[in-house]
């Protein structure tokens, strides 16, 4: 199937708002995670080659967490949230409302607070993506992982077979007050199901 006819410009302007009211939609729920009010900013979206995500994090052999998701039904494919070691461990100072620089490991404490957040924007931007195209789906439980960046996308393609050769990348900056942590969000789309998404927009 020929991706580049399918991600063109209106697909993509279309996705830009589906992904930004589920950005924005996320960190409501994380606000209510941890009782305060998280803002978002500089939210980006862009269509990348699979195999440059760890160019973009940082390098194969460079530590990570991956916080990962997938979704069946009317529409197939995986989410993954994708933070260098040393910021994921900000982004646990945030959730667990301690000052930064407290969180030095990923206890089972730490890994559960991530995986719902990972849930938590994961599944809103997938109610955003299955309002605007009418599809119902089911999100699995997150897993993370936690791994060279390398390892982890092995993890990805080995379980994406057949699904895309691109990823969608949303980046955006979770701020409360001062402190700010950038997360990625990598969506690994079912290619039909963005069909049925511009048809259903056309």
């Amino acid at each position: 199937m020929n991706e580049n006819v399918l991600f063109d410009e209106k697909l993509l302007e279309m996705l830009k708002t589906i992904a930004g009211e589920g950005i924005q939609n996320a960190a409501y729920g994380f606000s209510g995670m941890i009782g305060r009010k998280i803002e978002v900013s500089n939210p980006t979206l862009r269509l990348v080659p699979l195999l440059t995500i760890p160019e973009i994090v940082g390098g194969p052999e460079d530590d990570a967490v991956g916080i990962y998701l997938r979704f069946e039904g009317d529409m197939v494919g995986q989410i993954m949230m994708i933070m260098p070691y040393q910021k994921t461990l900000e982004l646990v100072d945030l959730l667990m409302e301690v000052p930064q620089g407290s969180t030095q490991h990923l206890g089972s404490l730490e890994r559960s607070a991530l995986g719902e957040l990972g849930n938590l924007c994961g599944t809103f931007f997938l109610n955003s993506l299955a309002k605007s195209s009418g599809s119902s789906f089911r999100p699995s439980p997150p897993a993370v992982m936690v791994d060279m960046v390398g390892a982890i996308l092995d993890v990805v393609i080995a379980t994406a077979g057949g699904v895309s050769e691109h990823v969608l990348l949303m980046q955006a900056n979770f701020m409360d007050g001062l402190r700010s942590v950038e997360v990625n969000f990598w969506v690994i789309p079912d290619m039909k199901a963005l069909q049925n998404l511009i048809k259903n927009n056309s």
